[in-house]
This record gives structure tokens, C-alpha cells and sequence, in this order.
């Protein structure tokens, strides 16, 4: 075989090149497929690369082994079977590597002084003799030392990539090892594999378990088992869950872990012995210690405000009732009435319905009579979206449940607690259907006992994305007052959204206007359905409405005025295939900072993946990136108006947000809102999906996609059982008084 330029004879069947890779063209997520061009290191010819490449990044210097093939329209290809990463040897390729912004601190312009410098000695000078950086201009003592110290973070997370590249881990975890173990990631990784599943967020069981299974760990090794089992109810409470049935529970792990049942048991039987899980009281039912303790604190709480004397004033609620109706300009209806009345007389009393339904009048109504009476309120929402339409509707003052409660990074805890109590007397909670367990119990226990507590939310919403069904089992538990609102108060003039909300919730298939295409859309109407029948359709038809429709035909900005809400994750249309669509048609210009294969620029949509208190912004919450520097890795974004900068390491629990999951869009409300929707989509698609999709638009909504599986959604009111221990422990505390006490009351 004759040896080309950058290429190397390998085994029989294949061939070896090597080169700088300097364009990613195409990245699938979901299967890691990439279309890419590799520069030779010994040559200047640029070659298309094809195949599974995770984790590639450009300036990366990759050995890959495979087969040339020809494409009829693009020409020859090399089709990738295996790869590796490794540094590069030419001047070339260095230059490239440490310009990608690989390297946190050296930029283009300091790549290419460095290498005009040093040449192809430059690695052997940053490893060896860093303090020779100092003879370039612009290089002083700090800078040099700080190039130092990201070379060798940058080499420490090279060596992981290398050792962890055929395991799916990606750059973002890699950076997250290090900054964890340091010098130790590899021993650890090596002996206490199923360690990083417990100790690095965004590390799941399955990464470890290959990782450890390739290491030589038995498939039924004891650490194997019991890490399986925990992974197996934190996936469980991924789903919804807080006590899974124990038969349950071990037939899906035993299956999941591909293991025999009887070993299982006995593991289950050791974590259950250790206090690392928990069987509830009174049935075969296994719960996190974790998720039990929160689930005890939300029902203590519930009883010790139940059972405290009121600190209200008095108020005579009829004359109250009769002021508020004269200061609104309308007779509020029996039901309405009902729901002030309740939240005066009871210590604990929920609100629900839908849109339209008069919800926002009464807390109108309310807040003015507590803020008459010189009550102290405390008013809070769990998105700051919500908050703020909290505080729009009412004139007064609510914040996020976080910022109410106050984290201190410091203690790692909520400053507000059972200890040190709101001071207040009457708490609002809107959007209580996004309460899962572990916030609502931080809540809960921060009120003082004598306080009111009034939790409004739409209970035919998804239910929560965290565990739990917190408002739901308060409900059943009939330890609180409820008030259903279902006669609709306000059209919004005659909206279509609204009316529409309501018949998905009756079950009626009313499919809204039908266009064929963006530019038939009617710009006077509200809800509108265009269209499009494959996922390549739906896709071009959903680009160019926020590309071009809506900018030009009704002067929307389709960064910050529009969302687009996806039922899955996957797919053409599934969320990160948005994203990355959607960044290029709407934001493709700019310097960029590159994490595998999402470069993030300045302007582009963010949302937070996880809780990140030292900040104080939190999971679903939205921003828009304001700065990025590739020189030293960091970017810097605005959530709800206060700037932070995220480093490497942050950039894991960050997402593009152009698109975003409908689950994720709870509590929030956007102007437009654009919903793929397609019968592809048929796992996802439920009536309160939809519903909660539709609810979310407050000027527009377009459905872009197949009318047929929109009335599949609207036919299929199955919901998905969340197994949880919230009722019963209500119950408990509250005991047999709860349902004697706080009946349900008649809905309107």
C-alpha cells in the first residue's frame, strides 16, 4: 500500500490518517454522526471525515482509522471506524490547537505569537519551561502563569478524553472530573468507578457501568448491584416517583441491570439495612431517605399551620368582599366569592383552574384587602416568569420561591427554615403544580405557623418536572379548603387560546385555523395550525415562520419574544435538532466558545439545566448570553437581568434554549409560542401536554405539523400514576380532623 502524505498503512482492511480537524459541517446528538474536514498535519489538503465521532472538537489533532468512499455529489470521504485524540506535531496543528480556544487563556492572538516563538517546541516550553512565555509581549508574570495552569488542567482532561473517549463521556464531564478529583480522576476512575455516578452531577449509572464494566467489573460485583439500585430509584424519581413499589422496583432493576432477581434482592436488602434506601411505613413501597424526609416535613408543616391559631386581623369578609367588588368594577361570581372567603377562614387553601377562569381576580381581590388591613404578604412563584406575571396582576411585590427563601451558598442551605422562619403572615403561591417535593418542604417549613397559605395553580397542567405531585396529594388528602374554577370570566376578546384550553380539557377535537404554509398565516389571530406532515416538512415550515414569518410579517423578535415548546427531545424536530437549527438561522455570526459540538455566541437563547445557588438561577430558568471570550474558556449571560459568567466547567448545565421541552416551559408565559407536532411524536402526546403547551402562548400560538396527531393528544387523557407517600403522611399528621374539617368545595 502506498503511504500518502498525513496517512499511515493500517490493519488490511482499513487505513490510518491524522490531522487537525478544522470545520464540524454536521453533528447528529443523538448518534454522535459527524460530517466534518480533517487538514492533514503533513500536507495542506483538506479531506472530508464521516462516521461516529462524540465528543470531536475543532482544533483537536485526531488519528482516525477507516475506509475511503466515494459520494456521487460530494466526492471522496473518509468514513471514520475509530478514532483518537492526541496532540498535534506541527507547527500547523499547534497553532490551530491552541487558537481553538481549547486551551482557557490563549486565544488567536496568543496562539500565534507562542508559536511564532517557539515553533514546533512550543508543548515542551508550556510544560517545562512556562516561564519563557514571559519573552513575548504582552505575556507578564499572571498571564504566564495562568497559561500554565490551564495547560495542565487542559492536560489532565485530555488524558481523561483519551481514556474515557469510546465511553460517551463528554468534554463538559471530562473538565468535570478534573475540577473534582484533580490529579486523582484516573485512580479513581480505575478503582471506584461507580463513585463518580454518586459525586459528579451530570454522570449517570450507565456511564459508569461501561466504564467499569471494560475495566473488568463483574456484572453482578456488589458495588455493580447496589450502585444499579440507586441509580434505579433516582431514574424512578426522574419520572415523577417518591416510593416505588417494591415488586416494582426489583422487576424493572432486574431487568435494567440484566441481573438476577435473588442477588438483587440481597443488595436491595444491604441498602435498605445501611439507611442508603427506605421502605415507608405501612407498605412494600422504597423511597430515598432523602425524598422520605422531605415528604415528612411537607406534611408536619401542613399540620402545624393547620392547628395555629390565625394572625390575620378582623376583618368583616362580606363589607371586604363588597369594597374589592367595587374597586374591580364587576360582581365577582359565587365561586370566586367562595375562594376569598376560604382564604380568610382557612389556615390552608388551595385555588385551581384553568385560563380565563378568574384566578387572577381574586388574588387582585385579596392582596388589596390584606394590603388594606396592613397584612404583611409574602408572594412567590417557582420560575421568575411567573413571579413577575405574579406581581404584574396583583401590584405588588413576588419573587422566585429561591430568592424568597434566601440560599446560602456558604451554609448550603436556605437561610429561611422551620428555625428561622418568613416574616409574614399571609403566602401566595402561584403555579403550584411546578412544586416538587424537595421545594415545596424548603418552603413549607420556612412558614411561620400563624401564616395563611393560599396555593393557586391549574391542575390539568403537567405535573411537576422534580419528583412529587405535592398539589395533587394535598388535594386528595383533603387537608385543605380547594376551590375549582371552571366558568370562563375572560375571553381575552374572544381568544382562541382560551376557548381552545378548554375544549382540549373537555376532550373536544377542534382543530384551530389551518394553513398550508408561514406565509398564509393571519396575523389577526391567535392560534393558528400550519401544516406539514413529515419531520423534514415541519422542520423548514417551523424555521422559516421564526426566521422570516414573524420578523417580517408581524414585527416579532423570534429571540426574545418567541419560543419555540418541542413534546420530545429527539428527532428532527426534537429539541436539540432545533437548537441547533434554530442558532443557525437566527444567530450563525460571531466568535464563539466551542463545547463538543455547540459553539455558543453572543445573543444566543440559554436555559439552566440545574439548581446552581452560588449564582442564584436555577433549573428552566432563561437568559441570553451577553459576552464570550474562547481565549479564556468563559462566557457571560443575563438571567432575569443580572449578568454571571460561566467558566468550561459551568457550561454542561447550560443548553441553547431556542427550543426548549414543553415540560420545561411550566410557569412561564411568552408572548409567541411556536409547537411542533407530529405523530411522530405519539409517546408524548397527551391532553395535558398539549393543554400546557397551547396555555403557555399569551398573544399567539402557531402548531406547526400533523392536525391528526394534535387530535391524538386531545383523545388521550391517560396520565402517568406518580407513586408517592405525600398523602398518607398528610394524613397522618393531620389526622382524621383533615377530612372532617376541609371539604372539597363545589366547583363552579
Amino acid at each position: 500500500m502506498t503511504t500518502h502524505l498525513g496517512r499511515t498503512p493500517s490493519t488490511p482492511g482499513g487505513e490510518t490518517i491524522r490531522g487537525v480537524l478544522e470545520r464540524i459541517i454536521f453533528f447528529n446528538e443523538e448518534n454522535h454522526y459527524c460530517i466534518a474536514e480533517l487538514r492533514e498535519e503533513e500536507g495542506d489538503r483538506s479531506i472530508t471525515v464521516i462516521g461516529a465521532m462524540p465528543n470531536v472538537q475543532c482544533g483537536e489533532c485526531l488519528r482516525l482509522t477507516g475506509k475511503w468512499t466515494r459520494h456521487p455529489h460530494h466526492g471522496n470521504q473518509f468514513r471514520v471506524e475509530t478514532l483518537r485524540s492526541e496532540l498535534p506535531a506541527t507547527v500547523h496543528g499547534i497553532r490551530r490547537y491552541l487558537g481553538s480556544g481549547l486551551v482557557p487563556g490563549i486565544g488567536k492572538v496568543y496562539a500565534n505569537k507562542i508559536v511564532d516563538k517557539f515553533g514546533a517546541d512550543t508543548f515542551r516550553i508550556i510544560s517545562e519551561e512556562s516561564g519563557r512565555l514571559r519573552d513575548i509581549p504582552g505575556i507578564g508574570r499572571e498571564r504566564a502563569r495562568a497559561i500554565k495552569h490551564a495547560w495542565e488542567e487542559q492536560k489532565a482532561v485530555r488524558e481523561i478524553m483519551v481514556f474515557l473517549q469510546t465511553y460517551g463521556v463528554t468534554p463538559a464531564q471530562c473538565v468535570r472530573l478534573v475540577k473534582q478529583y484533580g490529579g486523582q480522576a484516573q485512580t479513581v476512575l480505575r478503582n471506584e468507578p461507580y463513585r463518580i455516578a454518586r459525586e459528579i452531577n451530570g454522570i449517570g449509572f450507565k456511564t459508569a457501568d461501561r466504564i467499569a464494566i471494560n475495566l473488568g467489573y463483574a456484572n453482578d460485583s456488589p458495588p455493580r448491584l447496589e450502585a444499579g439500585l440507586l441509580f434505579a430509584m433516582s431514574k424512578f424519581e426522574s419520572e415523577g416517583h417518591t416510593a416505588y413499589p417494591e415488586d416494582a422496583f426489583l422487576i424493572q432493576s432486574t431487568a435494567l441491570l440484566d441481573s438476577d432477581a435473588a442477588r438483587l434482592k440481597k443488595s436491595l436488602e444491604s441498602l435498605l439495612e445501611k439507611r442508603d434506601l427506605i421502605r415507608v411505613p405501612d407498605g412494600p413501597r422504597i423511597q430515598l431517605p432523602s425524598t422520605a424526609l422531605a415528604e415528612r416535613k411537607i406534611a408536619e408543616s401542613v399540620a402545624r399551620i393547620r392547628n395555629t391559631a390565625s394572625a390575620l386581623p378582623s376583618i368583616k369578609i362580606e363589607k371586604a368582599l363588597e369594597w374589592a367588588q367595587d374597586r374591580a368594577g364587576f360582581a365577582f361570581g359565587p365561586v370566586q366569592a367562595d375562594a376569598l372567603r376560604r382564604a380568610f377562614g382557612e389556615k390552608v387553601s388551595v385555588l385551581t383552574g384553568g385560563p380565563g377562569t378568574g384566578k387572577t381576580a381574586i388574588l387582585r381581590a385579596l392582596t388589596e384587602i390584606l394590603r388594606a388591613k396592613k397584612v404583611s404578604i409574602q408572594m412567590a412563584a417557582p420560575t421568575g416568569r411567573a413571579a413577575q406575571r405574579l406581581a404584574e396582576s396583583t401590584s405588588g411585590q413576588a419573587q422566585t420561591i429561591h430568592r424568597l427563601l434566601k440560599y446560602d451558598p456558604a451554609q448550603g442551605a436556605f437561610v429561611a427554615n422551620e428555625d428561622r422562619p418568613l416574616k409574614t403572615d399571609f403566602v401566595i403561591v402561584d403555579e403550584a403544580s411546578m412544586l416538587d417535593v424537595r421545594l415545596a418542604a424548603s418552603l413549607l417549613q420556612a412558614i411561620p405557623a400563624r401564616a395563611h397559605l393560599l396555593l393557586v395553580g391549574d391542575t390539568d397542567q403537567l405535573p411537576s418536572v422534580g419528583p412529587g405531585n405535592v398539589l395533587g396529594d394535598l388535594i386528595r388528602s383533603e387537608a385543605a379548603r380547594v376551590t375549582r374554577l371552571r366558568t370562563i370570566y375572560r375571553q381575552r376578546e374572544e381568544s382562541a387560546i382560551v376557548a381552545t384550553a378548554h375544549g382540549i380539557n373537555a376532550g373536544r377535537v377542534i382543530i384551530p385555523e389551518k394553513v398550508s404554509s408561514p406565509d398564509d398565516v393571519n396575523p389577526g389571530l391567535d392560534l393558528q395550525f400550519i401544516e406539514a406532515i413529515s419531520p423534514e416538512d415541519c422542520l423548514e415550515k417551523l424555521l422559516h415562520l421564526c426566521a422570516a414569518t414573524l420578523p417580517r410579517l408581524m414585527g416579532i423578535d423570534p429571540v426574545r419574544e418567541s419560543q419555540v415548546l418541542a413534546p420530545m427531545h429527539k428527532g428532527v424536530v426534537g429539541v436539540a435538532n432545533l437548537n441547533a437549527e434554530l442558532q443557525r438561522a437566527l444567530n450563525p455570526e460571531g466568535r464563539a466558545l466551542t463545547l463538543g459540538a455547540v459553539a455558543y455566541r453572543r445573543g444566543d437563547k440559554l436555559i439552566q439545566l440545574r439548581n446552581n445557588y452560588d449564582k442564584n438561577i436555577f433549573n428552566g430558568d432563561l437568559g441570553v448570553v451577553t459576552r464570550v471570550d474562547p481565549e479564556s474558556g468563559t462566557l457571560t449571560a443575563a438571567f432575569d437581568g443580572e449578568e454571571h459568567a460561566f467558566e468550561r466547567a459551568d457550561l454542561g448545565d447550560l443548553s441553547l434554549a431556542y427550543a426548549i421541552s414543553i415540560h420545561k416551559s411550566q410557569g412561564s408565559e411568552y408572548p409567541v409560542v411556536v409547537v411542533p407536532l407530529l405523530k411522530q411524536h405519539y409517546m408524548m402526546l397527551r391532553r395535558n401536554l398539549i393543554y400546557t403547551a397551547i396555555t403557555r402562548g399569551r398573544k399567539k400560538v402557531f402548531l406547526v405539523g400533523d392536525p391528526a396527531a394534535y387530535a391524538m393528544a386531545v383523545r388521550n387523557n391517560e396520565t402517568r400514576a406518580r407513586h408517592t407517600y405525600l398523602r398518607e403522611r398528610i394524613l397522618a399528621a393531620c389526622g382524621e380532623q383533615a377530612r372532617a374539617t376541609s371539604p372539597t368545595a363545589p366547583a363552579d
